[in-house]
């Protein structure tokens, strides 16, 4: 055992925390503590970054008339999915994708304008700006979970148009919707192999050892 590490019970938390992370789309509505809202960002901007570009930006969202132009923008693209889903159509209607009318609070990630200056890490891997936002947003909902709230991210949306919503700079980009506050409980799995539309692969399938495809 490392001298670096955590005590048996610190190690426990984090890895339960990890292991009880769900994609959250049903909420009881009651509010955030401002002092928690404020660790949770405080813990996505704790997050890795290439370069230390902090691609991040954060955008709460107070107004109702915002909250309700987010929905619509997300319910379109919600049908648009469906359609594309030809046969599976009907199955996914069913399911409940997003929480943005019932959570206690609204956020919408995004990356920043202006990455294109940032080369260190990105000359070859310009989506290195992506992965630095999603490890911000990994935290957060990590940190949500310790904290006992629930978090979901949601995809189904226009960048374009939501951009636009939010008055958001040329080059920046929204992506994602993060649904936050108090549920009455956490699923025991996640909530699409709960509902059948699809199961988690085992970590064995996953792994390989020197070349693509061989196990170790």
């Amino acid at each position: 055992m490392s001298e670096h590490a955590f005590s048996p019970d610190e190690r426990a938390a984090v890895y339960r925390a990890i292991a009880e992370r769900r994609d959250m789309r049903h909420f009881s509505g009651g509010e955030v503590a401002p002092e928690v809202l404020a660790r949770l960002l405080e813990a996505a901007h704790h997050a890795p970054s290439v370069g230390l570009m902090q691609p991040w930006r954060f955008i709460r969202i107070t107004l109702q008339g915002l909250r309700d132009g987010i929905h619509a923008l997300v319910d379109a693209e919600r049908i648009s999915t469906a359609e594309a889903l030809g046969e599976r159509s009907d199955e996914f209607m069913k399911l409940k994708v997003e929480g943005i009318r019932d959570c206690a609070e609204l956020l919408v990630a995004a990356l920043m304008d202006g990455r294109e200056a940032h080369v260190f890490g990105r000359r070859t891997l310009p989506e290195m700006d992506l992965a630095s936002l999603s490890c911000a947003i990994q935290n957060l909902w990590l940190a949500a979970r310790a904290e006992g709230l629930g978090m979901g991210w949601v995809s189904l949306f226009d960048p374009a148009a939501l951009a636009d919503l939010l008055g958001m700079p040329a080059g920046s980009k929204p992506m994602a919707v993060l649904c936050l506050g108090p549920v009455t409980e956490f699923y025991p799995a996640p909530m699409l192999a709960l509902e059948g539309w699809a199961q988690p692969r085992p970590l064995a399938e996953l792994v390989f050892e020197n070349q693509w495809g061989e196990r170790p």
